[in-house]
């Protein structure tokens, strides 16, 4: 088959596509023929050497994909082959072939594509399992999501606006602020152009219940001190830094926690009940047309670099998705 294999840390350009082995499905596993891949932050850091997959894992960047089902594991006998699937990855997706375990296949939504599935399993599972899981956001709280026209960003501004949440979010451009109003975002503000702390304080006096961070260390002291009492703030990226300094006494007084989450490095288990819970929770505000995936473009396998380029440079909305077949 052929696979983007990344031939040494660095630029974009190490990503090169070459004939490498078919994956072979361990027990419990199945093999999955890739329509789509999508890409995300994590490919990036891992093309860079900084996020390397998990013992065992698929060196191929790609944590999320779509496709049929080809080969079946020993013990799998609820999944046939050519059933149409996405799935939650270690890593390899940007392949022709991968093997995955069964807990972490996910049905195509009905009414969305194949090729547009691919980008369904990162985004969705992140944003559950973090905003709502451990954020534990509930209907009337406040969410700020740092970031609202990632992938990630316009996913949680859509479920939270669904579960009766008041948004707050950030972004670089007018351009992506009027998007983000036009997916629920109540409060948008250009980080490029005002403070996001002193605005917060003035649309919310009394803080924000649950902010979904991806920069870390710079945006650490702003994000505590807009946390309402009993906030949560959840890292999941670090973009802005790995080492920050936190101000342990306005956790006190708010009663507030700071927590870091990320999804690739654990177990089966723990990644099957969440890929569950994903499932019965967000799949029918998909299928109903209530929440929907944001695409800005899909290129094909082998221009994986150029897809690189084009989140390094933060022009995106949404996911950007590798065609594989």
């Amino acid at each position: 088959m052929r696979a983007v294999v990344i031939t040494e840390p660095g630029p974009p350009d190490v990503l090169q596509l070459r004939d490498v082995p078919d994956p072979l499905p361990g027990p419990g596993e199945v093999v999955i023929e890739v329509t789509a891949a999508a890409v995300n932050r994590a490919d990036l850091m891992q093309r860079q050497g900084h996020y390397p997959p998990p013992p065992g894992a698929s060196p191929y960047p790609g944590m999320e994909c779509s496709g049929q089902i080809a080969v079946l594991g020993e013990g799998v006998t609820d999944r046939v082959v050519g059933e149409p699937v996405c799935a939650l990855l270690s890593g390899g997706g940007y392949a022709e072939r991968v093997a995955v375990p069964v807990g972490q296949l996910m049905p195509v939504p009905t009414g969305m594509s194949l090729l547009e599935a691919g980008g369904l399993p990162e985004v969705t599972c992140t944003v559950w399992s973090m905003v709502f899981q451990r954020g534990g956001l509930r209907p009337g709280e406040s969410l700020l999501v740092h970031g609202g026209s990632s992938g990630i960003g316009t996913m949680a501004i859509q479920l939270a606006k669904r579960h009766g949440a008041r948004v707050f979010t950030t972004v670089g451009t007018d351009r992506k602020a009027e998007f983000c109003r036009e997916l629920g975002a109540d409060v948008v503000i250009n980080y490029r152009t005002e403070d996001f702390a002193d605005r917060i304080r003035a649309e919310a006096p009394n803080g924000i219940d649950v902010i979904l961070d991806n920069m870390g260390a710079t945006y650490l002291p702003g994000n505590v001190s807009v946390l309402a009492r009993d906030g949560r703030l959840v890292v999941l990226g670090l973009q802005g830094g790995t080492r920050g300094e936190l101000d342990l006494g306005a956790l006190l007084v708010k009663r507030a926690t700071v927590t870091a989450a990320s999804l690739r490095a654990r177990s089966l288990e723990a990644k099957a009940q969440i890929v569950s819970a994903t499932v019965e929770a967000v799949w029918p505000d998909l299928e109903s047309g209530v929440v929907r995936l944001v695409v800005d473009r899909i290129l094909p396998l082998e221009d994986a670099a150029e897809a690189h380029r084009l989140l390094e440079s933060s022009t995106h909305m949404g996911k950007v998705l590798l065609q594989v077949r």
